[in-house]
């Protein structure tokens, strides 16, 4: 097998060695839990202080409105219910978008069944929701807008400060799942007038099973985990040390070198989407053009089916993904594609390309080069691709 090369960032990266590096002493060194009172726990306590007061500055927020959570997932949850249970009295109703993640999905799937009102709001064929429509959307008893700032599917970036500008003059608190956005584009909670922001360690060369979620000063914070007093007591649990170094470590790297890293990404993309769209037929581009991720490629292939794609590109040692991680599994077509309009059947044909720093022009040309023969070979074993080029036939005559 050749050299592997790795297309699938948006599902999670590569843990820098720099960033291990710095975790790696909390690990074996300084391992004391920093809820002791001596001052060995006291040096754990002080690393967590610190890499709080560094997550926070990425984001424009103050150290004490940061809460560290297992991920994204968990951030997700805990936003919407929280505020759900905490404001109630004010009433039961929620906004968000028919492409949310499922963290976000199932959540108000949950919060339906105990009799609050969900409104899922459409989106273009972008992936973008229409301002007027939300705006439009809220109601006296609408408690929370919980809309992600960037799609992990088809990468499209929603319009967050607009979105921010409108609940905050309906006085409607304002969540985004930032799980995809945050280290790769900029995010000011301030500018953008953002209340809550969920985010994750492992989409930005951090360790895995570490995220955070900022909840503006003055909201009504509802604990999430019960049991000891961490987190300000609304977290319970011994604190992931390593985990919250490494996410620290890697959100300054992140910010340090984002916008090399996104010019860089975006110049090596844009020329990947080029050569498919010129070089393999029937290829439906998916996404916003302008308003999209640096690293996200997302095509949908018609006449095939993403699995049988996704196995012969692994075949060829490289590894793709047709969408969310989280739903590989599923039979399915995408929620997200079928809601920008898809048909279930290119739908199915899905394949996302998500790229990092690392990646090379190299790289990108052999994967479409391998593309182009797995695609014509996967065609010429479908029945509607033949029955495609005989109506074809028939319509020339």
């Amino acid at each position: 097998m050749k050299q592997r090369i790795y297309l699938d960032n948006a599902a999670t990266t590569q843990l820098y060695p720099e960033v291990f590096k710095e975790m790696e002493p909390y690990f074996t060194e300084y391992f004391a839990n920093p809820s002791g009172i001596y001052q060995f726990a006291r040096e754990s306590w002080n690393v967590v202080d610190k890499a709080r007061e560094e997550i926070a500055s990425v984001i424009g927020a103050k150290p004490e409105e940061i809460y560290f959570t297992g991920g994204g997932s968990e951030s997700d949850n805990w936003a919407l219910k929280m505020i759900a249970e905490a404001y109630a009295h004010k009433g039961k109703h929620i906004i968000t978008s028919k492409i949310e993640h499922h963290a976000v999905l199932h959540t108000c799937a949950y919060l339906e069944k105990q009799g609050y009102e969900i409104t899922y709001l459409p989106v273009n064929e972008e992936g973008r929701i229409d301002l007027k429509q939300l705006e439009e959307a809220i109601r006296k008893d609408t408690l929370c807008i919980s809309i992600m700032a960037a799609n992990n599917e088809i990468g499209t970036i929603m319009p967050i400060a607009e979105i921010g500008e409108i609940a905050r003059r309906k006085g409607v608190l304002f969540h985004t799942d930032a799980v995809q956005a945050f280290g790769h584009i900029p995010l000011s909670v301030e500018d953008m007038q953002i209340d809550m922001l969920s985010a994750s360690g492992h989409k930005i060369n951090g360790p895995k099973g570490i995220g955070f979620l900022y909840i503006k000063k003055g909201i009504k914070v509802q604990s999430f985990l019960h049991g000891g007093a961490q987190e300000r007591g609304k977290r319970a649990g011994t604190h992931n040390v390593p985990g919250i170094v490494g996410m620290a470590a890697a959100a300054r790297l992140a910010q340090k070198e984002m916008e090399k890293r996104s010019a860089y990404e975006s110049q090596l993309r844009d020329y990947a989407i080029g050569r498919i769209e010129k070089e393999i037929p029937f290829a439906v581009f998916s996404g916003s053009r302008e308003n999209r991720l640096p690293n996200n490629i997302h095509f949908c292939f018609r006449f095939i089916e993403g699995e049988s794609l996704l196995i012969m590109l692994d075949a060829k040692g490289i590894c793709a993904s047709s969408g969310s991680a989280c739903t590989s599994g599923s039979l399915d077509p995408s929620h997200v594609l079928l809601a920008i309009g898809r048909p279930h059947e290119i739908a199915h044909g899905s394949l996302r390309l998500t790229l990092s720093e690392k990646t090379t022009k190299e790289e990108m040309d052999r994967v479409i080069d391998e593309l182009k023969k797995i695609i014509e070979r996967l065609r010429s074993m479908s029945p509607l691709y033949e029955d495609y080029k005989k109506e074809q036939e028939k319509s020339n005559v």
